[in-house]
Formats: C-alpha cells, structure tokens, sequence
C-alpha cells in the first residue's frame, strides 16, 4: 500500500465531484474519522458510493430522500470486509467534516483527511476495518508530516453535539495501539 500523487494505489477509486482545492498554504494536519450506512444501519449494496456520487437512487429507501440532495464526500471509505474505496485525492479538499473546528482552528475540511468507516454508532466495528484504517493512517502519518496520532479525531470530537460518530462503539486504544504496528 502506497499513497502515489494523493491516490491510494490499493484502493477502488469511485471519484466523487464533492470536493474542491484546499486553501493556498495550507498542509493536511488532520484525520477524522466517521461512520457511516446507507439505508442506515445497513450495509453493502454501493449506497454510499452513490451518495457520494450525488447519484442516489431517491425511490430505493425512504430515506435517501432526505439525503438524496446533499452534496458530501470523504477521501475513503472503509467496508465491512476491510476493503477500501477512495473519492477524493487527498491532497484536495473533501466535504467531510461540515461545520467544525478542531485545537482551536475552524474549517477542518481545509487541513483534514476523512475516513467513513461502514458502519453505526452502536455496532462494532470489524476486524478488517481497523487492520484497514491501520494501515492506511501509517500511511498518511508517513506521507503527510504535519499528521500525527494526536492529530487523529472522530466526527464527533470536531463537531461536538452535531455529530456522535464514529461512537461509542470505536476501539481508541485498540486502533491507536495498531498504528504503532509495522506491515
């Protein structure tokens, strides 16, 4: 696994049009994390991928019509079986993170990676993912300096009180003691 001009060479790339450039000098010194199911609580059947894609399929659940409108992305999402899709190159801007502020900075869609793992607040993530999300985030902590584990945040931490994932459910400890791990 290799991050090569922003792409990560292992993923299945499904470009989203939901990103922009970052701010002029301004470096990626941040990682969140989120979850995420579509129909919620339910997973595969390439929802989310559509949803990222503005392409979602309004008459499949009720509630895409409530989503089917917004125009959100992240750089990757992470499945069930560990499998990994990116939408963005990292070194643009994805539409993550929406209101929120991270140390004290506004905006973390300017500095930030998102990673949506599949997945709700109340069930456990798998194995996979976090070997997964592992990887991955020693990747990104190699190629982009200004990221560090202290720098790693869930959705909720950055937008407290509009936000709760990845939840309760998220294993810290386990995840952060995975990154310190070599391939």
């Amino acid at each position: 696994m290799k991050i090569i001009d922003g792409w990560l060479n292992s993923a299945i790339i499904c470009k989203s049009p939901n990103f922009n450039k970052r701010p002029d000098n301004v470096e990626i010194s941040l990682l969140v994390i989120h979850n995420i199911s579509l129909p919620p609580g339910q997973f595969g059947g390439g929802y989310i991928q559509s949803f990222f894609q503005n392409r979602l399929d309004q008459a499949h659940d009720v509630y895409f019509a409530e989503i089917a409108d917004l125009q959100v992305s992240s750089h990757l999402l992470i499945d069930r079986q560990g499998d990994i899709t990116q939408f963005v190159n990292f070194n643009d801007r994805a539409w993550h993170a929406g209101q929120s502020s991270f140390d004290g900075v506004d905006d973390c869609n300017n500095y930030s990676i998102g990673i949506e793992l599949e997945g709700t607040d109340e069930l456990p993530y798998s194995e996979y993912q976090y070997q997964s999300l592992a990887k991955v985030t020693r990747q990104l902590l190699a190629n982009y300096p200004k990221l560090a584990p202290d720098r790693i945040a869930g959705h909720d931490f950055i937008a407290p009180g509009r936000k709760t994932d990845p939840g309760q459910v998220f294993d810290w400890v386990y995840f952060l003691s995975l990154i310190k791990e070599s391939d």
